[in-house]
């Protein structure tokens, strides 16, 4: 009341005074439709920015995953297991590329297509990527040349195996593997174990034989990477694969993994060290040439993988690993078979210390026969771990 009989009345909600209550519920309703208008717009607002957010989470899942499978198929063919086809695919597609581009007569094309499958038949290699007399070459040189070695201790007599048209790019595992075996076939101590292996197991064959080991229990995790398949891919094979083929076959090894370097500048001086104590041992003596009944070494890194043949002592001390490269060509390796060799071939086989700066390095070796006892136990034991690790 404002005191000359006059009556007011105060709006709620913003404290305005009117003198007609017809006039004061106008003003409310206003008020009423305002905040109910500005409600709904926040809720659209926030609605519209939900489905926005939701579908840009959704966009980028899916560029995620495409991204994914992506990276995985580039893997898989990386790594042979794209289902493109194996050795025998790879073989007549490289010798049909070669006669399209006049490089193959077609009589030659059928003549290896012909060789080829005869020896995919009987899973033998057809012996066209060997050769073979290089340890003994070396022995003869070290022995006449070289003044700044101090010793040298060379593997037993090992065959050198580069990839052919059907296995470049991917077949540097198989190849050191018979590098290997062409080791162990000339050593009277495996010839039990190897009754059933008389001749170079062509790499389809060797597929085939690690698909037996795995069959056998050895290395489930391994062999599930692989969808327990290897025959008719391209897929690489690595110390896992080599140590569980030869454990299946009861041929004693082991796998050390370097899994850090050990020296100044991403080196592994302690590999060395290992490689000269496996060939010295029991070779020790004051001979500057000594050619051991050691097998050769299966050494493995990211990517690639060699065959250790030998190691030279520098006369100052300095360490030098003698490596077979499976992708180095025959025509390269019978340089090394020449008499008067001036040494420049040897750069093909000497990998120092600086030369070897993989982050990690992994070697499969060879230590005698194993009774089927410690074969049973050491194929349980791969089914937990295969490998021991150098600190």
């Amino acid at each position: 009341d404002t005191g000359n009989g006059e009556q007011l009345y105060e709006c709620p909600m913003c404290s305005l005074t009117c003198t007609n209550i017809q006039i004061l519920e106008e003003h409310v309703n206003l008020h009423l439709e305002e905040q109910n208008f500005s409600e709904g717009g926040n809720i659209r607002d926030l609605e519209l920015a939900q489905r926005l957010q939701t579908e840009e989470d959704k966009r980028q899942r899916s560029e995620e995953e495409k991204r994914e499978r992506e990276e995985f198929k580039k893997l898989q063919r990386q790594y042979g297991l794209d289902n493109s086809g194996g050795y025998k695919q790879q073989f007549l597609k490289n010798m049909e590329r070669e006669v399209d581009r006049g490089r193959m007569q077609p009589f030659d094309y059928h003549k290896r297509k012909a060789d080829m499958m005869e020896c995919l038949a009987f899973g033998i290699d057809d012996g066209k990527t060997k050769t073979s007399g290089v340890i003994e070459a070396l022995c003869k040189y070290y022995q006449d040349e070289n003044k700044d070695v101090r010793h040298v201790w060379l593997s037993t007599g090992v065959d050198h195996f580069h990839s052919s048209l059907g296995d470049r790019g991917w077949g540097c595992g198989y190849r050191n593997f018979q590098m290997l075996l062409s080791s162990l076939l000339q050593n009277s101590l495996y010839n039990d174990c190897l009754r059933d292996t008389t001749l170079i197991p062509s790499i389809p064959k060797i597929q085939s034989m690690i698909e037996d080991a795995w069959r056998e229990g050895f290395d489930p995790h391994g062999a599930s990477h692989f969808n327990n398949r290897l025959h008719g891919s391209k897929a690489w094979i690595g110390a896992c694969e080599i140590y569980s083929l030869l454990t299946s076959l009861r041929i004693k090894c082991q796998i050390i993994d370097f899994h850090k370097p050990t020296g100044p500048m991403g080196t592994h001086p302690r590999l060395f060290e290992w490689v000269l104590r496996y060939y010295s041992t029991d070779n020790e003596g004051g001979a500057k040439v000594v050619c051991t009944s050691k097998p050769p070494i299966y050494l493995q890194h990211q990517g690639h993988s060699h065959t250790v043949v030998g190691i030279e002592e520098k006369k100052n001390k300095t360490l030098c690993l003698l490596l077979f490269d499976p992708g180095c060509p025959a025509q390269e390796m019978q340089k090394l078979l020449k008499q008067n060799s001036d040494g420049t071939s040897l750069k093909l086989l000497r990998k120092f210390v600086g030369s070897l700066k993989e982050k990690q390095y992994q070697i499969v070796a060879v230590d005698g026969v194993l009774s089927l006892e410690e074969k049973a136990a050491r194929c349980q034991a791969s089914q937990v771990l295969t490998s021991e690790k150098i600190p």
